[in-house]
C-alpha cells in the first residue's frame, strides 16, 4: 500500500529526531556488547538479547544474573521492577494516539519506547504511528549495531582496554542521575537511599547472602517507596517539598 504524503512526513520527521538518540545507542550498547563477550556469551546471544529488550539498565542486570547464573525467576522479577517505568510511559504516549490507532500498531509503537524516544515523542501534541516508526527505527538499529560491534571488538581488544571501555556503561547511568539530582533533593534522596540499601545488603553478614537480582528488587522498591512517601507529587497550584528552587 502506498505512503501517503501525510504518513512520509511523519515518517521523515520521526528518523531525523531518532538520529542523534541512535548515536548515542551505538556507544552505550558497545559496553554491553563488550560486558555479554565478556561474560562468555556468544555473539549473536548478545545481539538477540539487545533487538528483544532495548533497555540499558534492564538489559545489563538481567545478562548479568544469567551470566551469574541466577534462577530464572529472580531474572525476570528483577528486569520486570527495572522496566516497570515503561507501562507508565506507554499509557503516558497512548493519550497522544488517535482513537482509532490499531492494537497492533500500538503494541509495535510500545516495544520501542525507551527513556529517550519518551521524552521526545512526549513533547508532541499528537503522535501517529508513522511518526512513532520513523523516531524507534533508527535507535533500535542503534541499539542493535552497538552491541554486535562491541561484542566482536572485544574478542580482538587487547584485556586492559576492554576493561577501561566496560566502564562506559556505569558512565552513561551517572550522566542520567547527576543532573536532576542537582536540581531536586527529592531525587538525591531517593538516589541515596538507593546506595545505602544496597551497600547494606554488601557488606552486612546476613544480607549479602541475598541473591543479586533479588537485593536490586528491594533497593529499588524502598527507594521509590520512600520518596513516594517522603515527597509525593502535589498539585501545579500546591507547594512541593524537597524541590530546589528555580
Amino acid at each position: 500500500m502506498l505512503l501517503t504524503t501525510y504518513t512520509k512526513t511523519q515518517l521523515k520527521e520521526g528518523l531525523a529526531l531518532g538520529m542523534p538518540i541512535a548515536l548515542g545507542y551505538i556507544s552505550v550498547s558497545f559496553a554491553f556488547g563488550m560486558m555479554a563477550a565478556g561474560g562468555n556469551l556468544p555473539i549473536w546471544s548478545a545481539v538477540l538479547i539487545s533487538m528483544t529488550n532495548l533497555t540499558s539498565a534492564g538489559q545489563l542486570a538481567g545478562t548479568q544474573l544469567l551470566i551469574a547464573g541466577a534462577p530464572y525467576i529472580e531474572i525476570a522479577m528483577t528486569t520486570f521492577v527495572i522496566n516497570i517505568r515503561y507501562f507508565l510511559m506507554s499509557l503516558s504516549l497512548s493519550q497522544k494516539l488517535r482513537a482509532d490507532t490499531g492494537i497492533l500498531k500500538r503494541m509495535g509503537m510500545a516495544i520501542g519506547i525507551t527513556d529517550e524516544i519518551f521524552a521526545v515523542a512526549s513533547g508532541r501534541k499528537e503522535v501517529t504511528p508513522a511518526f512513532m516508526a520513523g523516531l524507534i527505527a533508527l535507535p533500535y538499529l542503534g541499539w542493535a549495531l552497538g552491541t554486535l560491534v562491541g561484542a566482536t571488538a572485544s574478542y580482538l581488544l587487547p584485556q586492559a582496554l576492554r576493561d577501561a571501555l566496560g566502564i562506559a556503561i556505569y558512565g552513561m547511568f551517572l550522566a542520567i542521575i547527576v543532573p536532576p539530582c542537582r536540581k531536586s533533593w527529592s531525587c538525591l534522596a531517593v538516589v541515596l537511599t538507593a546506595v545505602v540499601c544496597s551497600c547494606l545488603f554488601h557488606y552486612m553478614p546476613l544480607l549479602c547472602q541475598v541473591p543479586a537480582g533479588w537485593r536490586i528488587i528491594i533497593c529499588a522498591v524502598a527507594a521509590a517507596g520512600m520518596g513516594a512517601i517522603v515527597f509525593p507529587i502535589h498539585p501545579p497550584d500546591e507547594k512541593t517539598e524537597g524541590e530546589a528552587a528555580p
